[in-house]
């Protein structure tokens, strides 16, 4: 659905995409695998993702919530959405770290090979991550353009109507083309 919208709503709108995307990108993509290189060197920088990603998401929740009351309509939606895909970043995120604190537990406590807890880690607790990290990247980079093209998805605009916007655009509002037979004309032929 698009609507019609100022230059500036869009702009707007664009910004929690903007910042899960610098998370996602910068944080857990290139700012992880620069700090795993100097890793036996230096553990510090390391420290960082988590606490940038953390803050991040906590913001993100937090700047959701007051969008609710002083933004756009427009800007309030792209902010609840953001949301969302945060709490469910935030929620793999602990699975992983969840699995992580077994393995540590099995190998230190229960006397599980270092190459089993390795592989656990790995696939079981490592692997959705870095999965839900490229579908994220994927899913906020549509909802970027979506926000600079002033659209939302039907699904978005049925969680949080409005009736005061312009709709530009609806494909449930479009008819079927002349000619062009539709299954509902296919069965009453039938």
């Amino acid at each position: 659905m698009k609507f019609e919208l100022s230059e500036e709503v869009m702009r707007q709108a664009r910004s929690p995409h903007e910042l899960f995307l610098t998370n996602m990108v910068g944080n857990h993509i290139l700012w992880f695998v620069a700090s795993l290189g100097i890793l036996n060197t230096y553990w510090q920088p390391m420290l960082l993702v988590p606490i940038v990603s953390v803050s991040t998401i906590l913001y993100t929740l937090w700047r959701a919530k007051k969008s609710a009351q002083e933004d756009h309509w427009f800007v309030m939606c792209h902010w609840q959405v953001a949301a969302k895909r945060s709490k469910i970043f935030a929620c793999i995120m602990l699975a992983g770290l969840v699995i992580g604190c077994l393995g540590w537990v099995g190998y230190t406590y229960l006397g599980m090979m270092k190459v089993a807890v390795q592989a656990m880690v790995g696939g079981i607790g490592l692997l959705p991550v870095m999965v839900s990290v490229l579908v994220l990247i994927v899913m906020e980079s549509d909802g970027m353009h979506q926000a600079s093209s002033g659209k939302m998805s039907k699904g978005v605009f049925a969680e949080y109507p409005n009736d005061e916007v312009v709709i530009l655009e609806d494909s449930r509002l479009e008819e079927p083309e002349q000619g062009v037979d539709t299954k509902a004309d296919n069965q009453q032929a039938s």
